[in-house]
């Protein structure tokens, strides 16, 4: 029988995101602070092998999904022959990617064949003007051509994740709806969160989403829709299509009490929650010598610390950390 990490409010831990690096080449105005450089050293990321020695540990502790995220994971070198060794890992039987795709051009084929089997995207805006101000000066065409090496690859579903901010793009809401459908993307839209100064200011434009759901239910027959992920999106289909929308509600409608995921920092540490402080670090353990055994059992220890939910609503200043720091 295979193990399994629980919490203790019953949860069965099977889904780590796991952060390769903090960097990245856009800065994303709810991600990262304008012109922020105090990112972490190369000596104190985790290495290859002890990212492989971790997630072979979780694996055997019953966590069955690997999300692959950063900052940018595709910022970090040689990351198709990461994802070939964690892909080979017993156990596993789930690892994906979440990108910007402004490198995604030239390693969706490689990230293929390595054994990433889904995708999530960021892509907050189909114009050029407003891509460039919402990310600190990115260009659009390179996500977009990202978009479309990885549908050309073979990755299936490619999902689209939108950050949806009033008065920022909530305009453009039918029109991302429209690109999914006509190159069979999947949809996800996803509230603002308080996380740090950068998110509690973004969330000054925060929109619920049952909002942009009434509305796209008046132009489109929406029609409940089930679709694989270890995430917490609540799926529709838009009748007549193939197109899947996802409502990630982590303000509106949270979802924390099945809440099944923790976080692995770029630096080892493992965070419990998104919207807590709550954390336990692993890679100085690891260089002092701890055997798997010991690590399993301090990992059991940081899961038995997971809090039961997020503050984000009642005290959004809580959290001083933003997202590149955790990991998406």
């Amino acid at each position: 029988m295979t193990a399994q990490l629980t919490d203790k409010y019953g949860r069965n831990i099977e889904y780590l995101r796991l952060s390769v690096t903090d960097r990245c080449d856009l800065r994303c105005n709810y991600c990262m602070p304008e012109g922020f450089k105090d990112f972490g050293e190369p000596e104190d990321w985790l290495t290859f092998d002890e990212i492989e020695r971790i997630i072979r540990v979780f694996g055997e502790l019953g966590t069955r999904r690997i999300r692959i995220t950063g900052g940018e994971p595709l910022v970090r070198k040689n990351l198709p022959e990461l994802a070939a060794r964690l892909s080979l890992l017993p156990g596993i039987e789930d690892l994906s990617l979440s990108s910007n795709a402004t490198r995604m051009q030239k390693q969706a084929e490689p990230l293929k064949k390595a054994g990433i089997s889904r995708i999530n995207i960021s892509l907050d805006t189909l114009r050029a003007d407003r891509f460039k101000q919402i990310t600190g000066g990115g260009k659009l065409e390179k996500v977009i051509n990202g978009l479309l090496a990885a549908k050309e690859a073979g990755f299936h579903p490619v999902k689209i994740n939108m950050v949806v901010m009033r008065g920022v793009n909530d305009d453009e809401v039918e029109d991302m709806v429209q690109f999914c459908i006509d190159h069979d993307f999947t949809l996800r839209f996803i509230e603002t969160m308080p996380m740090g100064n950068t998110g509690r200011e973004a969330s000054l434009q925060y929109i619920p989403l049952s909002e942009i759901h009434d509305r796209l239910a008046k132009k489109y027959n929406l029609v409940k829709a089930n679709m694989n992920g270890g995430g917490p999106a609540r799926y529709v289909r838009v009748e007549g299509t193939e197109l899947r929308i996802g409502y990630i509600t982590p303000m509106s409608q949270h979802f924390c009490d099945t809440c099944n995921r923790v976080r692995l920092s770029v630096d080892g540490t493992l965070y419990l929650c998104l919207g807590q402080d709550d954390s336990y670090p692993l890679r100085e353990l690891m260089r002092a010598g701890i055997t798997d055994d010991e690590l399993k059992q301090h990992i059991q220890n940081a899961i038995d610390i997971k809090p039961e939910k997020h503050e984000f609503s009642d005290n959004p200043q809580k959290l001083v950390r933003f997202m590149s720091m955790t990991g998406g």
